[in-house]
């Protein structure tokens, strides 16, 4: 019910907006709580016609949907040029929903049992893709460094950026196409391994007729679209007036925002005992997210003239995505769930919210690259 006491935020943001031209911070937060409970009905929605596909294909719904909202914020923060906040944000929703969403999901749905059992093979192939997903990333940041280097031919800073966009549009190919194969290797060929326990169980409730939900998914999209209009629109004001840098929104606020539907449905199922479809939620949200909405924004940002790469220059940024690959694998890697895990996924995302909270406004602009800050911490130690 209160989700939809929330959605009284949708008229509010709004009138704040369009009417009353009120500051940029009432804007923003309104516009923030708005989407919050769209998000929620965008994972009803997908959960009724995933309801007629089976769990495996209704978990990918849920990801899909769940990252539409994300996806749709972050291409209004890039039209307006902050491409430093989309990456930030890309980088919140990977530990956002391997940290925060799988540490949920594991706590709420381990209360009062002993533990929670899982396919360890599903796991598996989930870790594969993580590391995919690390090797992915950190790349382009090594290549920038080394193209600084002595010996090496973008001398440049211009010559430099020009080789990182394309590397970028190279890399960004590559995942779609990886993430592509990924859907059939998992949901075809080899749909018999991957399927969930409990794949041919009912709808719990009643079914909506499929006219109904397609319309609340065309419908929430929509008004998702507004809202993340008027939230990117506010975005640069209100983290002036907070103290905050952008860097920090969009890398935890944006990030939680745009998959809150991810939390809602992992935790949802989860405590129904459903937590392989929980795990398939959560990781494969973090997987489709670097390897498909990443990807995407890097092509759309050519298509919209505001080129974006996939240089993540900040060290915190990429010790966050390798800690999610090490931090998750550990955990699922034997088969089964217990709420004291699903505390020590959340206490690695809290540990990395506050270093992000603490890094200074402005920092994460024109900061020495990743591998280069490293080398130039350890230099002394040499």
């Amino acid at each position: 019910m209160w989700m939809n006491v929330l959605l009284g935020f949708i008229p509010i943001s709004l009138l704040l907006e369009y009417v009353f031209h009120s500051p940029p911070l009432w804007v923003f937060v309104t516009a923030t709580i708005a989407i919050i409970p769209l998000a929620d009905w965008l994972r009803k929605a997908t959960e009724q016609v995933a309801a007629r596909a089976g769990q495996t294909i209704g978990g990918l719904l849920n990801v899909t949907f769940g990252n539409l909202a994300e996806l749709i914020i972050a291409i209004f923060v890039l039209i307006g040029g902050n491409s430093t906040v989309v990456k930030a944000q890309i980088t919140g929703s990977i530990i956002g929903n391997a940290l925060l969403g799988l540490g949920l999901a594991i706590l709420i749905g381990s209360l009062g049992r002993s533990d929670q059992r899982f396919s360890r093979q599903n796991a598996g192939q989930l870790n594969s893709m993580l590391f995919l997903v690390v090797i992915a990333l950190v790349l382009p940041a090594l290549f920038d460094y080394t193209e600084q280097l002595p010996g090496f031919a973008a001398a440049s800073s211009a010559a430099r950026t020009n080789l990182d966009e394309h590397l970028s549009l190279g890399v960004a190919i590559v995942l779609i196409l990886v993430y592509a194969l990924n859907l059939v290797y998992t949901l075809v060929t080899h749909r018999d391994a991957f399927a969930l326990e409990g794949e041919d169980e009912g709808h719990s409730g009643p079914l909506w007729p499929l006219w109904k939900a397609m319309a609340v998914l065309v419908g929430g999209t929509a008004l998702i679209a507004l809202e993340s209009e008027m939230l990117s629109g506010a975005l640069e004001a209100t983290s002036t007036t907070l103290g905050l840098s952008p860097f920090f929104l969009g890398i935890i606020v944006l990030a939680v925002v745009g998959n809150f539907a991810e939390y809602i449905a992992g935790s949802y199922f989860a405590r129904q005992g459903k937590i392989g479809l929980a795990i398939n939620i959560a990781v494969g949200a973090t997987i489709q997210v670097a390897l498909f909405t990443a990807p995407l924004l890097v092509i759309l940002s050519y298509l919209i003239g505001k080129p974006m790469n996939l240089v993540f220059s900040s060290p915190l940024e990429l010790v966050a995505i390798v800690a999610v690959a090490l931090t998750v694998t550990t955990v699922t890697k034997d088969g089964e769930a217990t709420w004291f895990e699903g505390v020590l996924l959340l206490a690695v995302y809290l540990l990395l919210a506050l270093s992000f909270y603490f890094v200074t406004p402005g920092a994460e602009e024109g900061q020495t690259p990743a591998p280069a800050a490293v080398v130039q911490m350890l230099r002394p130690l040499s």
